[in-house]
C-alpha cells in the first residue's frame, strides 16, 4: 500500500471514530432535552389529571381506605392531548375520550384480562401503529365498587420522529463527511506527496542518464517536504560539485600521465640510441672504414654525456614528479620560524652560479632585517631558485632583477626579467604540471614542473603570487607571504607601506593588484595570477 493510502486510511479511520463520538454526544445531548422532557411533561400533566379526577378517600365496609374516581370528570376535563379509556371488568364496558372514538384514526389500548395483572406505573406501548406513553391504575368509581382500569396515554411520535430524523441525519451526514473528507484526503495526499514523486524522478533520471544537474522545482512553503526537497537539491548539487571535481582530477591524472609518459619517452630514446651505438662499436670485429682509433674514441665519450645528460634529467624529473605525488597526497611540511634575510640572501648568493646568459641585478634586501616567517627552509629554497631559474631559462639576454617588498604583514620577493614573455592567455596555465609554451617546448630545456611544485609551496605557506607579463619585454613575479615584523617596524608600518607602493608602481604592477592585496583571506594577502 503507497503513503497516500496509507495516510488516506489513517486520516479517514481517525475521522469516522472522531464523527462517531460527536454523533453519539449529539444524539444523547438531543434525546435528553428533547424526548426525556417530553416524557417528563406528559408524565407531569398524566399525574395533574389523576389528581384532579380522584375523590376524597374513604373507608370500605372490610376496613380499607380507597380512592374512587369520577370517570364524567376525567373525560370532560380531560387535556385533549391526552387519551383516555377506561375498562369497567363487572361490565366488561370501556369508555373512551373523543380523540379516542372519532375520525380515521380510532383505536383503543390493550387491557389486562385479570386485573391483578394491572401494573400502576408508566410505560411506553405502541397503538395503531404510533408510540404512547401510558400510565394505569386500578380503581374504583364513586358508582360502584367494581374495580374500574384507567389508562391515560400522551403522544410520543413528534418526539420519536424528531429522534428517527436526528438518527438519519446523523448517519447520512456522518457518512456523507466521511467519504468527502476521504476523497479530499485522497487530492490532498497526492498533491501533497507530488514532490516526493519529483524526487523519484529526479533520482531516477540520474540513475538513467548519470545527468547530475537535474534539479528538483519546488515552489511551495519550507515545510517538511520543502525542506526535504531543498537538502536533496543540495545533496546533488554538492554530488555534481564533486563529480565535476572528480573527473577533472581524473583528466589532469591522466593529462599527467601522458605529458609525464611524453617527457621520460625522449631522454629513454637518447639513452637507447647511444647504448645502440656504443654496443655496436665497441662489438665490431674492426675499425669501421674511414674512423679512426680516436674518432671511435670521441664518439664513445659523447654519447657517455648524452648518456649522462639524458640520466640526469629524468632524475630530475623523476624528483619532481615525487615532490607532486607528496603534495597530491595531502603531505604536511614541517614549519617552524625563521628569519627570511639570511634565507633570501644565501639564495641570492648561490644563484649567480646558475647557468645563465642574462644579468644578475639583486637589490637591496636591508629591508629585511628583523622580519621571520614561519615557513620550511629547504622548500622556501626551492621555491625561489625555481623563479629565478625560470627567468634565466627565457631570458637569453638583458637583465634578471631581484628584489623585495613590504606591504601591512606581508612580504614580497619580485623576480623580474626581460625576457621572451608570455601572451596573456598563458597566465592562468603557467602553473599547470607540464605545461610550456609551444614555441618554448623542446627548444627551452626543463621538465615543466617547475612552477607547478614552487606553485603548491607557496598554497603550503598561505601566500599568494603575482603574474606580470608582456609578450617579447618581459615578466615579474611577486610572491608574497605572510610575515612576522619586529615592534620597531610595527611603529613605522605606515611610511614603509608608502614606500611599497612607490616600489609597486615602478615594477609596472596595475593598480588593480595594489588594491588586491587589501582582501586578506586567513589573515593573508590571497591574489590571484593575473
Amino acid at each position: 500500500m503507497s503513503i497516500r493510502l496509507r495516510l488516506t486510511a489513517w486520516y479517514s479511520g481517525i475521522l469516522a471514530l472522531t464523527l462517531l463520538m460527536f454523533s453519539g454526544v449529539i444524539y444523547t445531548f438531543v434525546y435528553y432535552n428533547t424526548y426525556v422532557s417530553t416524557y417528563d411533561t406528559w408524565r407531569s400533566r398524566i399525574s395533574d389529571q389523576i389528581r384532579q379526577s380522584i375523590t376524597a378517600p374513604s373507608l370500605n365496609s372490610d376496613g380499607t381506605v380507597s380512592s374512587r374516581i369520577n370517570v364524567n370528570n376525567i373525560l370532560q376535563t380531560i387535556d385533549r392531548r391526552l387519551y383516555v379509556q377506561i375498562y369497567y371488568y363487572n361490565t366488561k364496558k370501556m369508555q373512551q375520550s373523543d380523540n379516542m372514538m372519532f375520525g380515521g384514526d380510532a383505536f383503543k389500548f390493550d387491557v389486562p384480562a385479570d386485573p391483578d395483572d394491572v401494573v400502576k406505573d408508566f410505560s411506553q406501548i405502541t397503538a395503531n401503529g404510533k408510540p404512547y406513553l401510558m400510565y394505569q391504575q386500578l380503581m374504583q368509581t364513586d358508582v360502584s365498587d367494581a374495580p374500574v382500569l384507567l389508562q391515560i396515554a400522551a403522544s410520543t411520535e413528534e418526539a420519536e420522529n424528531m429522534m428517527s430524523d436526528m438518527r438519519f441525519i446523523l448517519v447520512i451526514g456522518s457518512l456523507a463527511t466521511l467519504i468527502l473528507a476521504a476523497t479530499l484526503g485522497m487530492f490532498l495526499a497526492r498533491k501533497s506527496m507530488a514532490p516526493i514523486g519529483k524526487v523519484i524522478e529526479a533520482a531516477n533520471a540520474v540513475q538513467t542518464s548519470s545527468d547530475l544537474s537535474v534539479r528538483i522545482d519546488y515552489t511551495g512553503p519550507q515545510d517538511e517536504v520543502g525542506q526535504l526537497i531543498s537538502t536533496v537539491n543540495r545533496m546533488m548539487a554538492r554530488t555534481e560539485l564533486f563529480y565535476k571535481d572528480l573527473e577533472e582530477s581524473y583528466r589532469t591524472q591522466r593529462r599527467f600521465v601522458s605529458d609525464a609518459s611524453h617527457e621520460l619517452r625522449t631522454p629513454l630514446t637518447t639513452i637507447r640510441g647511444n647504448t645502440d651505438l656504443l654496443k655496436k662499436i665497441w662489438t665490431m670485429d674492426s675499425t669501421p672504414q674511414g674512423l679512426s682509433e680516436e674518432d671511435l674514441r670521441q664518439m664513445s665519450v659523447e654519447a657517455i654525456g648524452d648518456i649522462a645528460d639524458e640520466s640526469e634529467r629524468m632524475s630530475r624529473l623523476i624528483s619532481d614528479m615525487l615532490s607532486l605525488a607528496r603534495a597530491d597526497a595531502g603531505q604536511t611540511m614541517q614549519k617552524e620560524l625563521l628569519e627570511f634575510a639570511p634565507l633570501v640572501e644565501d639564495v641570492v648568493r648561490r644563484a649567480q652560479f646558475l647557468p645563465h646568459r642574462a644579468d644578475w641585478v639583486p637589490g637591496d634586501l636591508s629591508s629585511l632585517e628583523g622580519i621571520a616567517v614561519v615557513g620550511n627552509k629547504d622548500y622556501l629554497q626551492q621555491m625561489l631558485f625555481i623563479f629565478i631559474e625560470n627567468a634565466f631559462k627565457y631570458t637569453p639576454e638583458g637583465q634578471v632583477q631581484f628584489d623585495v617588498l613590504l606591504y601591512r604583514q606581508q612580504v614580497g620577493i619580485r623576480v623580474k626579467d626581460t625576457g621572451i614573455g608570455m601572451d596573456k592567455d598563458e597566465v592562468p596555465h603557467i602553473f599547470e604540471r607540464f605545461y610550456r609554451a609551444d614555441e618554448s617546448r623542446g627548444k627551452t630545456p626543463g621538465t615543466g614542473l617547475g612552477l607547478s611544485i614552487a606553485k603548491w609551496i607557496i598554497d603550503e605557506h598561505q601566500g599568494s603570487v603575482e603574474v606580470v607579463t608582456v609578450k617579447g619585454e618581459g615578466t615579474t613575479f611577486i610572491i608574497w607571504l605572510p610575515a612576522l615584523f619586529p615592534e620597531i617596524q610595527a611603529s613605522s608600518m605606515e611610511e614603509e607601506e608608502a614606500d611599497s607602493e612607490i616600489l609597486i608602481e615602478d615594477s609596472d604592477i596595475s593598480p588593480d593588484s595594489v588594491q588586491d592585496s587589501e582582501e586578506t583571506e586567513q589573515g593573508q594577502n590571497q591574489r590571484r595570477a593575473k
